[in-house]
C-alpha cells in the first residue's frame, strides 16, 4: 500500500476525468488535496466569453454536473482527510500565487504538485490553424505547468522534499494528427519535466512525467462512438484506459517509493504507442 499520510498535494484541473481521479487516489492513500480548476460549482457563465477566452470543451462543461471541484473536496473530506476545493486559471500567475499561500497558510507545507490543467479541443489542418489558438495551447498546457511549478518550487526547496506529476500525453512522442498546439505542448511538457529534474535532484524532488493514451474521461467521451469504436480497435489491450488507471501511477509518483525516480515520461496506454501494422 502506498502512503501519503501527512503529505500536502495541488492538483490543477480536477473538476473531472483524469484530474478528479488523481485527487481522489491521492485523498485515500492520505494525502491532503487542495483541488483547483478553472470551472467550479453553481458559478455563472458567460458562454461566449468562455469560448473565446477558454475553449469550446470549457464553455461545454461550465455550469454541468460535472464540473465537480467543491464536492471532489467534499468527497477527500469524507475519507478522513482534509481538502479544499479552489477555482485557479493556471494562466494566471497571480491567482495561482494566492492558491499557493492558501495552501502554505492552511496545511503549513506543499509537498506534491500535480500539473493535469489542460486543453486538446483545438483540431484543425495547419493551414486552418490559427496562431491565437496555438498561443492559448501553450499557454494552457506547457506554461500553466511551468507557473504551477515556479509557484511551489521554494516550498519544495527549503523542505528538500517535492514530488511533482506533469500529466503529458502519448502524442508529446507520436504527434497528434491536426492538433499540432496540443501535440507541441505535450512533447514541451516532456522537455520541461527532464530539465527540472536535473535540477531538483539536488534538492529532493523529483520530477516526472506521466503519459496517458486513450482514457475514458468525459472529454474523450464526447467523440463520435464510431470513432471510439476505431480508436479501441487500434489498441493493443481493445479497450480504453479508466482515470484510475492512471492515478494509481501518479499516487506512486508521487511517494517516497519513487524516490529514486526523476525525469522519467511514463506511459500508460494498453500499448496504443507501440508500433503497429
Amino acid at each position: 500500500m502506498v502512503s501519503l499520510s501527512g503529505k500536502v498535494a495541488i492538483v490543477t484541473g480536477a473538476s473531472r476525468g483524469l484530474g478528479r481521479a488523481i485527487a481522489i487516489a491521492l485523498g485515500k492513500a492520505g494525502a491532503h488535496v487542495v483541488v483547483t480548476d478553472l470551472l467550479v460549482e453553481n458559478e455563472a457563465v458567460d458562454t461566449e466569453k468562455m469560448v473565446k477566452e477558454h475553449g469550446l470543451l470549457a464553455a461545454h462543461f461550465a455550469g454541468s454536473d460535472h464540473v465537480q471541484t467543491l464536492s471532489t473536496a467534499n468527497e477527500i473530506k469524507k475519507m478522513g482527510g482534509r481538502s479544499l476545493g479552489v477555482k485557479m486559471d493556471v494562466t494566471q500567475p497571480d491567482e495561482i500565487q494566492q492558491v499557493i499561500s492558501l495552501t502554505a497558510d492552511q496545511f503549513g507545507v506543499i509537498d506534491i504538485l500535480v500539473n493535469n490543467a489542460g486543453v486538446m479541443d483545438n483540431m484543425a489542418l495547419m493551414e486552418k490553424q490559427s496562431g491565437q489558438m496555438f498561443e492559448r495551447d501553450l499557454n494552457v498546457n506547457l506554461t500553466g505547468a511551468f507557473n504551477c511549478i515556479q509557484a511551489v518550487w521554494p516550498y519544495m526547496k527549503k523542505r528538500q522534499w517535492g514530488r511533482i506529476i506533469n500529466i503529458s500525453s502519448f502524442v508529446g512522442l507520436s504527434g497528434a494528427f491536426a492538433q499540432p498546439g496540443y501535440g507541441a505542448s505535450k512533447a514541451g511538457l516532456i522537455g520541461l519535466t527532464r530539465s527540472l529534474a536535473l535540477e531538483g535532484a539536488r534538492h529532493g524532488i523529483s520530477v516526472n512525467a506521466v503519459l496517458p493514451g486513450f482514457i475514458a474521461t468525459e472529454a474523450v467521451n464526447l467523440h463520435d462512438p464510431k470513432m471510439l469504436d476505431r480508436i479501441k480497435e487500434r489498441i493493443p489491450a481493445k479497450r480504453m484506459g479508466n482515470p484510475e488507471e492512471v492515478a494509481s501511477l501518479v499516487t506512486f509518483l508521487a511517494s517516497d517509493h519513487s524516490s529514486y525516480m526523476t525525469g522519467t515520461a511514463i506511459p500508460v496506454t494498453g500499448g496504443a504507442d507501440l508500433f503497429l501494422f
